[in-house]
């Protein structure tokens, strides 16, 4: 009797789960999605597919879906997993996802041990091929008789050098709001060993260069670093910091956004005005020397980059449109999701550096453990396969009875990152190392 899998949502990163289950296994897979017409042309025709419209917080029709599925993966937002992993447990299903570990799903660890189920959360990319791939190398330098001194990892997706042709490095395959909030995050990470953290407002300023691979890339510390000393078994490391790769200058820009007001989140007034209106009005301008005054308040010269690639996006556009009862982000992100959109034929690019230093008894080593991975023109981009992938792998691998875990998980364990690394590799995701001895 062939499997069941329930995939929930039907969204920019499940094809290629989709496409692997039905070429892979013989699976029977069942797609819901708030708009079913999106599970039907995700399933494309396949006569071991189904498709079921569904609003998560029809308690019974989800209840009855798990109920159905041997395992369900939910590709639903972060906030909706809690609901579903319940469900799961109800019914005692397995589940899989690509979202940071809530405090609501690490509740649920002792619950899902006694039902005998695996919770299997950061899955995709980052967090999930960052945390394998990490793992792998930490595991094999503690073999070798090593210690872990210094770990950094950085990783971005981003246009490929040959789609890059912005002025900001950076283009959206869905709404930039979320990329524009991590110009309001702080961040914490371990320097010196010693904990260390950065208020939002110099976050930007706290970048590196970094080139990789011939790229010349620029870093900015995630969120919160210090928790993965004890995810990773690193304790007393001396450098310990998971960082974001944009294009070399991309702080500028987002300081400049930031500065003149428009990441804010406070409600503007329902009515027609020009983009250099409502800079106008966020800022105190005379909207007919807006050029000069924003040269001013940015304390650059007129004709320096940031002002060019403002003036590209069309901040000082003078031409009337209806901004809704919205707010300066929301803004933002409607303008750079028109402007900044991946063309049709444009491949996007995922980019993941691990740096480690080790020392040994006899001496040091330092390892660089490189991800540059493309989309396909015109077919499945970089993101999607990177974050979709690694969950279709591992849902074979559990449903064939390979994975002998049960609880709330994430992918830090071998019997997860072999066999995952190892299938990545034959779809061609997979990493460059160096070495070298100091």
């Amino acid at each position: 009797m062939p499997k069941h899998v329930l995939i929930l949502g039907a969204g920019h990163v499940s094809q290629p789960l989709i496409d692997y289950l039905f070429e892979q296994t013989d699976y029977k897979i069942t797609i819901a999605d708030i708009r079913e017409e999106n599970a039907k042309k995700a399933i494309g025709g396949n006569v071991r597919g189904k498709t079921a419209a569904l609003d998560v917080n029809e308690s019974e029709h989800l209840g009855q879906l798990v109920k159905n599925a041997d395992l369900v993966v939910s590709l639903l937002p972060y906030a909706l997993h809690g609901l579903v992993a319940k469900h799961c447990l109800k019914e005692g299903k397995h589940m899989v996802n690509a979202s940071y570990v809530s405090d609501e799903i690490r509740a649920l660890d002792e619950q899902a041990k006694a039902k005998g189920i695996l919770i299997l959360c950061e899955m995709g990319l980052d967090p999930g091929i960052d945390h394998m791939s990490a793992m792998q190398v930490i595991h094999s330098i503690q073999a070798r008789g090593g210690k872990v001194t210094e770990f950094i990892s950085v990783c971005g997706g981003l246009p490929a050098p040959d789609a890059n042709d912005n002025p900001f490095g950076y283009k959206f395959s869905w709404s930039p709001k979320g990329v524009l909030l991590a110009g309001k995050n702080s961040a914490r990470y371990i320097e010196d060993s010693e904990p260390k953290e950065i208020s939002a407002d110099d976050l930007f300023h706290t970048t590196t260069l970094m080139n990789i691979d011939g790229l010349n890339l620029e870093a900015y510390p995630n969120r919160d670093s210090i928790s993965y000393e004890e995810n990773y078994g690193l304790q007393d490391i001396n450098v310990l910091m998971r960082g974001t790769l944009r294009y070399a200058g991309w702080h500028e820009y987002i300081l400049a956004l930031k500065a003149l007001n428009l990441l804010e989140v406070t409600k503007l007034t329902a009515g027609k005005r020009s983009f250099a209106e409502l800079l106008a009005e966020l800022n105190g301008f005379d909207v007919a020397n807006i050029l000069m005054d924003v040269s001013s308040k940015l304390n650059i010269p007129i004709d320096h980059n940031v002002i060019k690639a403002l003036e590209w996006l069309g901040l000082f556009d003078s031409r009337p449109q209806t901004f809704e009862a919205t707010t300066p982000i929301d803004a933002l992100a409607k303008l750079m999701s028109q402007k900044m959109a991946y063309q049709p034929g444009e491949r996007d690019m995922v980019v993941l550096q691990h740096r480690f230093k080790a020392s040994f008894a006899d001496h040091d080593e330092e390892i660089r453990s490189t991800l540059i991975d493309y989309g396909v023109p015109n077919g499945d981009s970089s993101m999607a396969r990177t974050v979709s992938l690694p969950l279709a792998i591992v849902v074979k691998l559990i449903l064939e009875g390979k994975i002998d875990l049960t609880g709330v998980q994430i992918p830090v364990d071998p019997e997860l990152y072999e066999p995952v690394l190892e299938a990545l590799s034959t779809v061609g995701i997979s990493f460059k190392e160096e070495l070298v001895r100091l």
